[in-house]
Formats: structure tokens, sequence, C-alpha cells
């Protein structure tokens, strides 16, 4: 089969790889569509390690159909299934706290294994989220859910937000796309805070009631207009739940500047960058901070039904492209030339039917 596989720091390549056979609790899946995520990205390009030695098939947003499973889940073969990011143990102690998204044992294929750039990828089968209801989607569009929808969605879940409430998202891009549509779909008033004019305009179509060009704005700026959008909505100035989705150090000083009495900022993004914080504004607004890593399992069929109910929508937030394009799809993705979710999807299709069939029948 054909993975794209990086092989060195800055070296990525389109290689033909043995089909990996599936083992005890493990599945092997058939994919229809793998999202790129500026995390696969940092483990290209920014030093990011991986947790598994190189070479190493990145691509952790992985859509596809069961074509093989080991005893104890034939159920699941030829079933269709969207493979969480994160894959927890399920049975130590963060598991059974319900933080399974943290779970020390946990798998993150493209990263402790190899992952989805690929026609075929092996996966544990617990957490599958199985697909039973599209809602008009293609199998390889949904992809996106196992991260770019679920991520924010956790988020949104921790935070506690509730209808009518204030949601403010710093970072409008491959994350904050849903997790403002998301948010609309609770009930909540949503501003969309951004540098870039075209995403804002968007999500002024997506959701927000507010957009926000922070590209010419200072701090103090910004939070002049979001209070006032407030009081003309009748929102209280405390509580408010704020989203930082921009993974820049910028974006996350934005983002605490806005904090207010009993306020909650949800940590997203993510950057290497180092920043310069007053921690004691928490303590003078009684205010909370929370990072939040993936989504576990158990909140991927409600997210699953957001998109196929199309209480939110995943167009135009998308671009479909060729597994044998990635390289090239990574570079235009880093240097934000491809302003959609990319989502490679193999294109040697007649060999992959017919392997599925196989597999299918055997």
């Amino acid at each position: 089969m054909k993975a794209l596989r990086l092989v060195a720091p800055n070296a990525l390549e389109v290689q033909e790889v043995g089909i990996p056979e599936p083992g005890d609790g493990e599945v092997l899946v058939r994919v229809a569509g793998c999202g790129v995520c500026h995390t696969d990205i940092g483990f290209w390009r920014d030093g990011v390690k991986t947790r598994r030695p190189l070479p190493l098939t990145l691509g952790h947003e992985i859509s596809g159909t069961v074509v093989q499973a080991s005893a104890g889940h034939e159920w699941l073969k030829g079933r269709e299934v969207i493979v969480p990011a994160v894959i927890p143990c399920g049975q130590c102690e963060l598991c059974e706290q319900g933080r399974g998204n943290i779970c020390r044992a946990q798998l993150m294929p493209g990263n402790d294994m190899d992952g989805g750039f690929a026609e075929f990828v092996r996966v544990p089968a617990r957490g599958l989220c199985v697909v039973d209801e599209r809602g008009g989607y293609e199998l390889c569009e949904l992809s996106v859910i196992a991260d770019a929808v679920t991520t924010p969605y956790q988020a949104i879940v921790r935070s506690g937000l509730r209808a009518h409430e204030l949601a403010i998202f710093v970072g409008v891009g491959g994350v904050g796309t849903y997790g403002v549509q998301i948010a609309a779909a609770l009930g909540a008033r949503v501003i969309a805070i951004d540098v870039a004019a075209d995403r804002l305009a968007t999500m002024a179509n997506y959701g927000a009631a507010l957009t926000i060009d922070a590209s010419t704005l200072d701090s103090k700026a910004i939070r002049k207009q979001v209070t006032a959008a407030a009081g003309e909505w009748g929102v209280p100035a405390y509580s408010w739940k704020i989203f930082e989705c921009s993974g820049n150090a910028t974006g996350q000083e934005t983002a605490f500047s806005l904090l207010v009495p009993a306020s909650t900022l949800m940590v997203i993004g993510f950057t290497l960058a180092r920043t310069e914080l007053r921690l004691s504004n928490l303590m003078a607004l009684d205010a909370t901070v929370q990072g939040t890593w993936g989504c576990k399992p158990e909140l991927y069929p409600e997210a699953l039904r957001l998109v196929t109910s199309h209480a939110i929508t995943l167009e135009p937030f998308i671009e479909r492209f060729a597994l044998t394009d990635a390289p090239t799809v990574l570079e235009r993705v880093a240097e934000h030339q491809i302003k959609q979710r990319a989502i490679l999807e193999p294109d040697a299709r007649p060999r992959a039917a017919a392997q599925a069939a196989h597999y299918l029948t055997t």
C-alpha cells in the first residue's frame, strides 16, 4: 500500500509499505480519508518529536471501513468508523475518572503508531466511533470529526458553556471554525476573533454574532469591542467562556486579556513559543484556565450527531486531495496556502478496493 512516511526530521516520502496485520484487540481499517492537522506539520517541520521513533506514517484524523478484525471484535467488520485521535486504555485510574483523553497509556495514530496517511491503518478496536448515518456526507469527509470537531467539542463541554452565555473564540482556523458552530448550536452568543478577514467573513455566516479583526487592534481595543457587544446582548460581564484556538503567543495573550470575574479560559491551540502572563489575574478574578487535550471517545457519538444532523456543517471548511500529492499538500498547509482543512484520500482505489474485498470475504 501507499503511505506518507516521515522518514527523518523535515523529510516526507510517499512509499510502498506492507499492509499491516491486526493483532489481539486490533482491527484493520481501509482509510477513506485522513485530515491534515497542524500537529502533523509540527512533527514534520517544527521539531516536535513523535513518541515512536522514525520512520513513521503520520495522520490522526481518520475515517474508514473496518476490513479485518481480531477475535472478539468481528462485529466491527464491514462497519464504517471514525478512529479517535486519542485512544485511551480504558482501564487506568484516569480513564475511570473520565479523563481518558489524557490516559498515560493512550495511543495516538501518527505519533505512538503508524497513522492514517495511508491506504490502510491498524488501530485498537476499543473506542472506535461507528458511523451508522452519514447525513449526506461522504465517509472521507467525516474524518475531520476525529480532531477538528471533537477537540473543540470536548473543550466546550468541559467549560460548562450554556445557552445565552458568551463564548469567545480566539483563532478560527481548522479547530476554531467548528468551535464557533458548536457553541452557536448550543445557543450561546459567539464572538470570533482572528487576523484573517476572509475567515471572519465566513464565520459571520456560520454562528459568529460578532467578528473582530485583530490584525490592527491591541488587546484593550479588542476587549472594548467584546464588552460593548456583551452589553448590547444583555450578557453579564462575568462567567465568559473563552477558547484559545490560535496556537500562537499573541492569541494566547489576547485570550488571557479577556478574562472577567468567574470566567473560564480553555487552551486548545498549541505553540512552542513562550509568553508572559500575570497569573495573579486568576486570583483577582476567581477565573479558571484549563488545558484540553484531544477528546475522549465517549464524546464522539454526540459530535458525530451534530454533524450528521447538520446542526454544524463541515463545508466550506474542508478540501480533498489525493494521498499521492501529500508532500505538496502538507507544504501548502504549512505555508497557509490551503485555507480549509485538507483531507488526504488514498488514490489507488482499484488496488485498495480489491484488497478490501479480499478481507471482507475471508
